[in-house]
């Protein structure tokens, strides 16, 4: 039904809603407060949401326009009314959900490597971060190198971390040009590849090559949006951090964010609220450390694979199998089960490729059937890749300390190009400053020296669902070549260890194929988009489905 608005109210409604007569429209240009408490009001009342913000958030302002005389003002918004209401549902009621109604987009600049994986742990939120794979970071903005100098660092100790990374960086960039010209000679441009496809194909391979000299302390730039809720859960976890960066942004990214949403984010540093969860989480952390050490100190790592699939259920593909049939049917789920259970292996297959269908590309994904198993992946891979595989939020993931403990790697390319006594001395002078920083009493702040070719156990645990997300991403001929090969090793183990052949032949986006030079195709593709009309974007043709792989 349309409502009927008078010509006053359709001036003070224009500015904040894209329409004024559909019953489908945006909100704009108004503070997150009013549209969470807009939002808040509309489950508790039978008004529209129009309505409702012309009669409590602008009715004020309309009046007091009528009394001075004067027409009211687009900005008079009851900005009070909104924080009033938050004060009654939210800290007084405890209604934690309505700090989902509003959101910011912030941005975290100068952050390390380090703090970048504490910024990206939530899952409600969405990221971007600046990546070492397209930016070289062979400048000096004001005269040094960017990486973090961690507080806790004083004196000698600190001068010591400084001379080590500025050799690294200096390492780093002297290699680059170098590494450039390597892999030029190696791939010259194809046949109708134009310079700038080659150029940023070359490029891109050697800043993947070398990224691995790079310490964890090195600075990124991270783009975040999210729900007051979501960082309110953050900045709690934040602020029990044991490295003084992560409590210092705590502190900077709560006063931006209460120039934006103050409403929802009262609790944070209030003693007896948000300061007794941060007590809690750090005093967990404390006593779990404790007990580890005391209870593990003799326990020696048992492999060194690099994935090891440590947890799944053998009878997961059934059980996907009767989810699968679950909507289309009228029978419950035990009895589904049953019924799966004594289906032939090639019925159960007919079942899951009807499911699956036929995929145009990796982002035509099946439904929630898949989400009925799941695989836990025990992961011993470099630095480098693991900042890209942590970033995945719809799974499980937590990751032990950085250190020199599990060795590093090597690219072949390294060695190749004469580079080899430089990358050790790099990884030496890395595993000798962590040592150091670690004797004198400072654990945590060690990883900040360890160079991001060392490796770091981390375990990914997901729904099958997810696992065809993140492999058929990760296993793209563009992509990373370490993460490529973790995720490889992922799809083969689901088919071969956990036996879930046709859950791995439905991910037939899969790649396993060896590139040369990962970045060819994409740049090719982008140069092509770019010299296509407008009016007639570029054809993609049909993309074969692969055959299965799971072999």
């Amino acid at each position: 039904m349309s409502e009927a608005f008078t010509g006053e109210e359709r001036a003070a409604l224009a500015p904040y809603f894209t329409n004024l007569d559909g019953p489908v429209f945006a909100l704009v240009n108004l503070p997150e407060v009013v549209k969470g408490a807009l939002f808040a009001r509309y489950s508790r009342s039978p008004k529209s949401l129009r309505r409702l913000f012309l009669d409590e958030f602008v009715k004020g302002g309309l009046e007091a326009a009528v009394a001075r005389g004067t027409t009211w003002a687009p900005g008079e918004i009851a900005t009070q009314r909104a924080e009033a209401l938050y004060e009654r549902v939210f800290v007084e009621y405890g209604d934690d959900s309505v700090a989902q109604l509003g959101g910011v987009h912030l941005a975290c600049e100068g952050a390390s490597n380090v703090l970048t994986k504490v910024l990206e742990w939530g899952r409600l939120m969405a990221y971007l971060e600046q990546s070492t794979r397209y930016i070289p970071y062979d400048d000096r903005p004001g005269g040094r190198y960017r990486y973090h100098v961690p507080d806790e660092l004083t004196d000698a100790l600190r001068e010591r971390y400084v001379a080590t990374l500025d050799r690294a960086f200096d390492t780093y960039a002297a290699w680059l040009p170098r590494m450039r010209e390597f892999y030029a000679a190696r791939f010259p441009p194809a046949a109708g590849d134009s310079e700038p496809v080659h150029r940023m194909s070359i490029r891109a391979k050697a800043l993947d090559t070398l990224r691995g000299m790079l310490p964890a302390a090195t600075v990124s730039n991270v783009g975040i949006y999210a729900t007051g809720q979501a960082y309110e859960q953050l900045l709690l976890r934040m602020r029990a951090h044991p490295l003084a960066e992560a409590r210092a942004y705590a502190d900077l990214m709560l006063v931006e964010l209460r120039r934006v949403i103050p409403a929802f984010l009262r609790r944070v540093d209030v003693p007896d609220r948000g300061g007794a969860w941060s007590r809690y989480l750090a005093d967990t952390r404390a006593a779990v450390g404790a007990l580890a050490a005391r209870l593990l100190a003799d326990d020696k790592p048992e492999h060194r694979d690099e994935v090891t699939l440590t947890d799944f259920d053998p009878e997961g593909e059934i059980k996907v199998v009767a989810a699968a049939l679950y909507a289309a049917s009228a029978l419950p789920d035990d009895q589904l089960l049953a019924r799966a259970a004594a289906m032939t292996a090639e019925e159960r297959a007919q079942v899951l490729r009807a499911y699956v269908g036929r995929r145009g590309n990796r982002r035509h994904r099946p439904g929630r059937a898949l989400e009925r198993t799941a695989y836990r992946f025990d992961v011993l891979t470099d630095y480098g890749a693991f900042r890209d595989l942590q970033r995945h939020r719809l799974l499980s993931l937590e990751w032990q300390r950085l250190s020199p403990r599990h060795g590093y790697v090597v690219p072949e390319a390294v060695l190749e190009a004469g580079a080899g006594e430089d990358w050790r001395r790099v990884m030496d002078d890395a595993a000798a400053l962590h040592d150091a920083i670690a004797g004198a009493g400072l654990a945590e702040v060690a990883p900040y020296a360890v160079a991001m070719a060392y490796r770091v156990r981390f375990y990914m645990d997901m729904n099958a669902r997810e696992a065809m997300h993140v492999i058929e991403l990760r296993t793209a001929p563009q992509g990373h070549p370490s993460y490529r090969r973790v995720c490889q090793a992922m799809h083969r183990l689901i088919a071969a260890q956990a036996g879930h052949r046709a859950i791995a032949a439905a991910m037939g986006f899969a790649d396993h194929s060896e590139v040369a030079l990962e970045r060819l195709e994409a740049e090719r593709a982008a140069e092509r988009r770019r010299g296509a009309s407008p009016a007639a974007p570029p054809a993609t043709g049909s993309i074969p489905i692969p055959p299965s792989t799971g072999r």
